[in-house]
Order: C-alpha cells, then structure tokens, then sequence
C-alpha cells in the first residue's frame, strides 16, 4: 500500500480531515495538513483506532433515457453556449468576472 493523503482518509471514515489530523497526531504522527501524507502502518492503525462509519453506498447507475425520435433538442444544442451580441469583449470593462474596474481614461 502507497501512502495515504489526510484527507483521502478522512473521506474514507467518513470524517473530516482536521478530525483524522487531531486523531493522528495524538497517536504521536507529524502532520501539518489535509494533504500530509501517511503511510500504511499508520493508516492501518489508525483504521483500527477509529472504525470508520457506515460506508457511502455505491451508487448504481442511473437508467439510460429512452432514445426515441420524438425528442426536438439533441444534444448538441443542449450543450451549445447561448447566443451573444457577436461584439468582442473588452479587457478591463465592468462585464466580465474580476472586471469591476472603469476603462483607463484615453490620453
């Protein structure tokens, strides 16, 4: 077995990570984050020292819609962009994210 990141571990008890973080280092393990790495005698013991929760089910997959020919959409214009102007968006106007700022004055 690999070593194991913090928070995968915590995902798979079912238990959030700073929980699993607090647990370990309490077992004497240095950790510092989430994204600290364990290695497969920890894990193992920290397995037995904290069952985990019931599992996530697994999640069958959904029933495939019925293809029939009555449908209008397809879906390649489902997943088309909405329609626009067709003029270019300006850098640094007030439109887009992040863009709250005014133009710079022209000199």
């Amino acid at each position: 077995m690999a070593k194991v990141r913090v928070y995968e571990l915590a995902k798979e008890l079912g238990i959030e990570s700073k929980v699993v973080m607090t647990k370990l280092q309490e077992m004497g393990e240095f950790v510092r984050s989430a994204s600290s790495t364990v290695e497969a005698p920890v894990v193992r013991r920290l397995r037995e020292a904290m069952p985990a929760a019931t599992p996530p089910p697994v999640a069958s997959p959904a029933p495939a819609p019925a293809r029939g020919g009555s449908s209008t959409a397809t879906p390649a214009a489902a997943a088309a962009p909405a329609a626009t102007s067709g003029a270019p968006a300006q850098a640094g106007t007030s439109g887009g994210p992040g863009g709250t700022r005014p133009p710079a004055p022209q000199s």
